[in-house]
């Protein structure tokens, strides 16, 4: 007779904890955003190699003190951010390893710029920002949150950009690989940052030409493969400027990552410039979080909230975007997923 061997029994999920515990712990996630901080600006990650290592060592390598660092550890272990074997030495996860800044796909500066000074100070205001619908900064620290940013904390405007530029550089490849610029000639990043979307496409597409449109004291500092001298420079046109006031940019696709979450005003002014300037037939991709349909919802609000926080805007639903690409006169096509956390809208100019 043939005998079957039983099937290997399935790990059954975590339990949920129960209500009480689950809201003590969310009431302490201040606690857990302040921990993932202090090991990056701690360098922690870094100093653990792929070896286990007592925290002895770990606290020379990071010079704090053993027995506060073992505390920390031991706090971000809970959450699944270092591993605390039972020898008492700690090893690296998936997670922790994104703490490290050599990590290709590091989230370092993603996690400082989440928890800035600034951000203890106005996420207990949010009572306030919901009760009126307006941001909170500006009443706090008197100046509009960018002006802020680059006139009085110059630190946090460095760890801003060092955050956009990695997330773009991450995006930027996957935005490049979904779509399809067949004869395309021309493309045009309209708040591009740095350029990492413009400067993925132009690698890929090599007969196609590129323009980044941004703020002067952002395209200053654009991608290096787009300055005088870099391998991209002679097929790319760097253009100054704020595309809620113009965009004196012709192309066949026009690319909008990322910038629509300012308050409304702003998000018709930067639509209405580009159907302005876009030839009839011109494509318009538009590449946005959405906090209704998305495997990483807890994240994509969490962003939602403090955008009204900061600067009064929000993250779009499905929706939402749908209604103000509509009301900007463009022609939606195909909606379709570029990772866990972005949608682009395919869109065109009608005749």
């Amino acid at each position: 007779m043939t005998t079957v061997d039983p099937a290997p029994p399935v790990s059954a999920a975590p339990p949920t904890p129960p209500a009480p515990m689950r809201l003590r712990e969310l009431v302490f996630g201040a606690a857990c955003a302040a921990a993932v901080r202090a090991a990056a600006r701690l360098g922690v990650a870094d100093a653990l190699d792929d070896t286990p290592t007592t925290v002895e060592d770990l606290a020379a390598a990071v010079k704090t003190q053993p027995h506060t660092l073992r505390r920390l550890l031991r706090a971000l272990s809970c959450q699944g951010v270092f591993e605390e074997r039972p020898d008492g030495t700690f090893a690296h996860t998936q997670m922790s390893r994104l703490l490290r800044e050599d990590d290709p796909n590091s989230l370092r500066y993603i996690a400082l710029w989440c928890t800035e000074p600034w951000t203890w100070n106005v996420w207990p205001q949010l009572d306030e920002a919901v009760r009126s619908g307006h941001n909170v900064f500006e009443d706090m620290y008197d100046r509009e949150f960018f002006s802020y940013l680059n006139e009085e904390a110059p630190e946090s405007a460095y760890v801003f950009n060092r955050a956009m530029t990695t997330s773009s550089e991450q995006s930027a490849r996957e935005v490049a690989n979904l779509l399809d610029l067949t004869g395309v000639s021309s493309v045009a990043d309209i708040g591009g940052g740095q350029g990492q979307v413009v400067a993925s496409l132009l690698e890929k597409h090599p007969k196609m030409h590129g323009t980044l449109l941004d703020l002067p004291g952002v395209v200053g500092n654009a991608d290096p493969r787009l300055r005088e001298g870099g391998s991209l420079a002679a097929r790319v046109t760097v253009v100054a400027g704020d595309c809620r006031e113009d965009i004196p940019v012709t192309a066949d696709v026009y690319i909008i990552k990322n910038i629509l979450e300012w308050d409304d005003d702003s998000t018709r002014r930067a639509l209405a410039n580009v159907r302005k300037a876009a030839r009839p037939g011109a494509r318009v991709i538009v590449i946005e979080n959405l906090v209704d349909d998305t495997p990483s919802m807890k994240f994509t609000t969490a962003m939602d909230l403090l955008l009204l926080l900061n600067v009064g805007g929000a993250k779009h639903t499905r929706q939402s975007m749908v209604d103000r690409l509509t009301d900007a006169g463009l022609v939606i096509g195909e909606i379709r997923p570029v990772n866990a956390y972005l949608h682009a809208f395919e869109c065109t100019v009608p005749a």
